[in-house]
């Protein structure tokens, strides 16, 4: 456990629930990524700046973020983080959502869907981990 980070991991598991609950006090809305990404192209106009707000506050973040991080630390190539946000997607629209919408909102709204879909997305990463580290 090379990379274990308690400190940074709280701190953005405290973010990240304070964002949710913030977006669904303040105007009623789950905070799914793929739901809000896919509602920036989808939605009337009227319904995108807060979209537009929210998915800039997560590249911006992901930017500054870099500023804390040794440039050794981060060694994966930008052509694998793209295949990689590819195949996020690509799984999102065929689970129906994102592990933001259901494993942050939907777990906290009890919902029995989300549970599945959470089980299924863990599966599928400790597969994936193994696979990585172990066979390749």
């Amino acid at each position: 456990m090379n990379n274990f980070t308690p400190v940074s991991a709280l701190a953005g598991g405290v973010l990240i629930g304070v964002a949710s609950v913030w977006l669904l006090a303040a105007n009623g809305r789950i905070a799914g990524v793929s739901g809000i990404l896919h509602g920036l192209f989808a939605q009337p106009p009227g319904d995108r700046a807060w979209r537009a707000a929210f998915i800039a506050g997560l590249l911006v973040a992901g930017v500054v973020w870099q500023f804390f991080l040794p440039a050794n630390q981060n060694p994966m190539h930008w052509g694998w983080l793209a295949l990689a946000g590819l195949l996020v997607g690509f799984g999102t629209r065929i689970g129906g959502g994102c592990t933001s919408g259901h494993g942050v909102c939907g777990l906290g709204r009890f919902s029995l869907r989300s549970l599945v879909a959470v089980v299924v997305f863990m599966a599928a990463g400790m597969a994936a981990t193994y696979v990585i580290r172990h066979v390749l």
